[in-house]
């Protein structure tokens, strides 16, 4: 079976249409840039030809790459995997070079026939970076369309000639949003950015390619970068408006990653080299840069874990195999910020939405919720009136529990209390048929003490949301002890129909997340009691690639939750409970109104508008900083392996039973340095035996909370990976 077929008309235009029939979106693969290129040498050598339209047999033009090949690219590329990589990567050069050229003889400019890209809808990575090689590129007026290179959300950069041609299409700094942010832009706004050439109406996009292909000057068949009068827009390095972009770009991309994402500094270093040469120099430079990512093994954590193993979960990979469980009206209890986001999403995936609180007054304002996000949503142009009436349409706020009547799921999302939780569980049971699902939002009750509120356990789940809801991606599923696999299944198919990604986890105290998060908090307090500076303790986390410090983040979720749970935590764990040292700090803060950003008034100190001004000063006295200081590394070690570890044990007592789950979750739950791929791809990276090392390291100077598991000390032993010892026993989607 052909992924390309090849066509020509009466008039000498040969369309060449992408169309991978095993797949809803067209993606790359080897053979299939094998076939392309032995079409565009038939199209080259032909006589009979006098140009070419590269289409798409679909509803979009191409999703890119397929990233499982880039992922094993290395594995696959032999003794010599630099070599390997870099040859391979070469081959796709050469590939769009030829179709670029299109028989042209550089030297004249002359013989080249001319091709055209007729993009009906998306056209993403190297989905973008062939068009980018045509000699134009025409885009159908869709405005669901995403057109940009978006590969370095994913850990790597656009390596197959996109960084290249796109700076010298646009200049470095034009280019630097969709190369550095891998910003998205739908056909007019990619038109307005120069990206592509033209945007007709649908039904125009191959009479129109067919129209330009045959009134093609010998001009149009020259790119700018080949023409020998071409100057880089913006100016090149050594021009003085360049040299200014590049000093500003370097600054920028170090600021933003911190120095540890090696995709962002090896585009720059492409960008920056390639625009000092010729072009064909520039394309082998962004080929070993390229290369040069590929190799390092962050790039290919963050390409399992952000793309093949969160879309493998979102696709149903850990479902269990009963019928399908879509969500046709949600109950939702509690009309609060969490219950509120709760059910913005829902209506905004089409589901019918019942809110309820103890009053109209608070449900009404979980409503307006919903409301306000979609007038912000309206002002910046993604929300249409008709779309914003639709979905507070689907929102009924009410007081009324028989208004659940009919609910096949009810998401519960009240306070923190057991007594208040069993309470709304038996008023909604009352009235909800026989099968519906009852899920508590809850972020540290176990699942299945809640349970005994309900009348069918079975049915009973944890479905637990990260705050904002409508920003955060992750949600965390938890299964009770005597929760059966409907409810399992109704869970998942809820969260695909929301569009977000989930995990699902065994009940246990805190989960997955918050079992992870805790212990990274409490380690950040833990050292401003020992005397550590807190802008080292706050600046090594950044430094490591998680968006907050362990101050700040407490700041945020609150000083006065924390306190709540650790008097819950300690009375349920008793002379066991191991954080007494956290808590002289975060009860004395909490003593003192400092409760965080919500009382202008925490770890950091705040103006009178609740903007961030720094640390707060009287830390130093609280709390004096000593005057010997830890190195850098000690601290930011504390910090990964007070997580790290808790992720292990997890997956040790089976509260994790994927590590898949264990990565994406990590990331997209609370931002655990993404650049690692997760804690276990993490542990990967750096060996087991090393992690064993800095553990006993660790606990000799820290005490047992960084003693090593048994599960990581035994692979330790035998230098076992985690993806090579669990990798096997993954499931597909």
């Amino acid at each position: 079976m052909t992924d390309f077929t090849y066509a020509v008309d009466a008039d000498g235009v040969a369309i060449v249409t992408w169309d991978v029939k095993s797949k809803s979106m067209n993606v790359l693969n080897l053979e299939a840039a094998a076939e392309l290129n032995a079409l565009i040498d038939r199209a080259i050598s032909d006589e009979a030809v006098k140009g070419v339209i590269l289409t798409s047999g679909k509803k979009d033009f191409a999703g890119g790459m397929d990233l499982n090949i880039i992922a094993r690219m290395k594995e696959s590329a032999g003794d010599d995997p630099a070599r390997g990589l870099f040859d391979g990567i070469m081959n796709f050069h050469r590939l769009e070079r030829k179709i670029e050229l299109m028989g042209m003889d550089l030297k004249t400019k002359k013989g080249g026939k001319p091709i055209v890209a007729a993009l009906p809808g998306t056209a993403l990575g190297i989905g973008l970076e062939i068009p980018l090689s045509c000699h134009r590129i025409i885009a159908a007026d869709n405005p669901k369309a995403k057109i940009g290179l978006p590969e370095i959300l994913v850990g790597i950069f656009p390596g197959a000639g996109g960084t290249t041609r796109l700076v010298r299409k646009l200049g470095p700094m034009a280019a630097s949003p969709f190369l550095l942010e891998g910003k998205l832009s739908d056909p007019r706004a990619a038109k307005a950015a120069g990206i592509i050439d033209e945007v007709v109406p649908a039904d125009q996009l191959l009479a129109r390619a067919k129209e330009w292909v045959l009134a093609a000057t010998p001009p149009d068949r020259v790119k700018p970068w080949d023409d020998k009068g071409y100057k880089m827009p913006g100016g090149a390095p050594y021009h003085p408006a360049g040299f200014m972009t590049f000093i500003g770009a370097s600054a920028m991309v170090n600021g933003k990653t911190m120095g540890v994402y090696p995709a962002a500094k090896a585009l720059l270093s492409a960008v920056y080299e390639g625009a000092l040469v010729p072009f064909d120099t520039a394309l082998k430079i962004e080929a070993r840069w390229f290369t040069h990512v590929l190799m390092n093994p962050s790039s290919a954590a963050m390409i399992r874990s952000l793309f093949i193993n969160k879309e493998a979960l979102e696709k149903g990979a850990n479902r269990p195999k009963v019928a399908d469980q879509t969500v046709r009206k949600v109950g939702i209890l509690g009309a609060g910020m969490m219950g509120a986001g709760i059910a913005y999403v829902s209506a905004f995936a089409g589901i019918e939405v019942v809110l309820i609180d103890a009053s109209q007054e608070a449900a009404d304002r979980g409503k307006t919720h919903s409301e306000s996000i979609l007038d912000k949503g309206m002002k910046r142009g993604k929300v249409t009136a008709e779309k914003k009436a639709e979905v507070l349409g689907r929102i009924t706020a009410t007081t009324d529990y028989a208004a659940l009547s009919g609910c096949d799921l009810v998401v519960e999302a009240v306070f923190e209390d057991m007594k208040i939780k069993a309470a709304v569980t038996a008023k909604a049971e009352a009235v909800l048929p026989a099968d519906a699902i009852f899920a508590s939002n809850t972020s540290t009750l176990p699942i299945s003490d809640l349970a005994n509120a309900s009348k069918r356990p079975a049915h009973f789940i944890g479905i637990h949301f990260f705050s904002p809801v409508d920003k955060m991606m992750l949600v965390e599923i938890i299964r009770g002890r005597e929760t059966g696999d409907t409810a399992v299944a109704k869970a998942l198919d809820f969260v695909r129909q929301i569009r977000k990604t989930p995990i699902v986890v065994n009940d246990a105290r805190f989960f997955y997340a918050n079992r992870c998060i805790i212990p990274y908090i409490n380690e950040g307090i833990r050292m401003v009691a020992e005397g550590v500076e807190p802008a080292l303790i706050e600046n090594g986390a950044k430094l490591l690639g998680l968006p907050l410090g362990p101050l700040q983040l407490v700041d945020e979720t609150s000083i006065d939750l924390g306190v709540k749970i650790a008097k819950a935590t300690k009375a349920a764990m008793g002379d066991a409970y191991p954080d007494s040292a956290v808590d002289t700090v975060l009860f004395a803060m909490a003593d003192q109104g400092r409760l965080g950003r919500k009382a202008n008034a925490g770890f950091y100190a705040y103006d009178a508008t609740g903007n961030r001004l720094g640390l707060w000063e009287g830390l130093e006295t609280a709390y004096p900083t000593a005057a010997d200081q830890p190195d850098l590394s000690e601290v930011q070690h504390r910090m990964l392996f007070a997580q790290v570890l808790e992720a292990v044990r997890a997956l040790e007592e089976g509260v994790l039973e994927d590590i898949r789950e264990g990565d994406v979750g990590a990331i997209l739950g609370w931002g655990f340095c993404p650049w690692s791929g997760g804690p276990f791809s993490w542990l990967d990276i750096i060996g087991t035996p090393q992690a064993v090392e800095l553990c006993d390291r660790l606990e000799a100077r820290h005490g047992p909370r960084f003693s090593a598991p048994k599960l990581l000390r035994d692979m330790a032993l035998k230098n076992e990976r985690f993806y090579e010892r669990f990798g096997t026993q993954l499931k597909a989607a």
